[in-house]
């Protein structure tokens, strides 16, 4: 069975399939914030999808973190490392990109199991 959580027409908000779910990249509210608010306003998204989809950041499995100016890093971690949960961390990518829009300085995506 799959489970869409906030299905569209273009994408899903998250998608689970046999114990994993998939979160889409999440993206912030607050055009043209800092690094550090937009990155706290994506985990807390993530957090409601988790939820939703039977989950929570203590069964992250992987996260792909796309930034659009790299010397930004520093910044997003520290919100990062206030948002994560004690213990071993996920697997985890985080690069430079031109992300879809040119307010958002911070995309994130996220597996986790349920």
């Amino acid at each position: 069975m799959i489970k869409h959580i906030n299905p569209g027409k273009r994408l899903s908000g998250a998608t689970v399939h046999d114990g994993i779910l998939y979160v889409s990249g999440q993206v912030p509210e607050t055009p043209y914030a800092d690094v550090g608010t937009q990155t706290k306003e994506i985990l807390a998204k993530i957090d409601k999808l988790l939820a939703e989809g039977g989950s929570d950041k203590r069964k992250l499995l992987n996260t792909s973190i796309w930034l659009s100016d790299i010397s930004t890093f520093d910044e997003m971690n520290k919100s990062w490392d206030e948002w994560i949960a004690p213990g071993p961390a996920p697997a985890r990518a985080t690069v430079e990109a031109r992300i879809a829009n040119p307010k958002w300085r911070v995309e994130i995506a996220v597996i986790a199991a349920v």
